[in-house]
C-alpha cells in the first residue's frame, strides 16, 4: 500500500499508523518512537513554522523506518 505524502497533521498521523503497523507486523521492536506532534504552533503561519520540521521529521523517521523493515525482509 503506498503511503501518502506528508502535507498536513492529518497525512503525517496516517503514515505514522500504516508504518507503525508494518513494524509491529514485521516483529521489529525498539525501533524508536516517531516525533510527537507539536504543540507550541501559534496558529499565522509563520515562515518556518513549527509544524514544517515536524513533516519533516515524519519524513526522515518514515524513510529510517522503510529502510530497516527492508533489511528484515531480506534477511527473512
Amino acid at each position: 500500500m503506498p503511503l501518502p505524502p506528508i502535507t498536513d497533521a492529518f497525512s503525517a498521523r496516517k503514515v505514522l499508523q500504516q508504518i507503525e503497523a508494518r513494524l509491529r507486523a514485521e516483529g521489529v521492536e525498539g525501533f524508536r518512537e516517531p516525533p510527537e506532534e507539536p504543540t507550541s504552533c501559534c496558529g499565522r503561519g509563520c515562515e518556518g513554522c513549527v509544524w514544517e520540521g515536524y513533516f519533516a521529521a515524519v519524513g526522515w523517521w518514515r524513510d529510517d523506518a522503510l529502510k530497516l523493515l527492508g533489511r528484515e525482509r531480506s534477511r527473512s
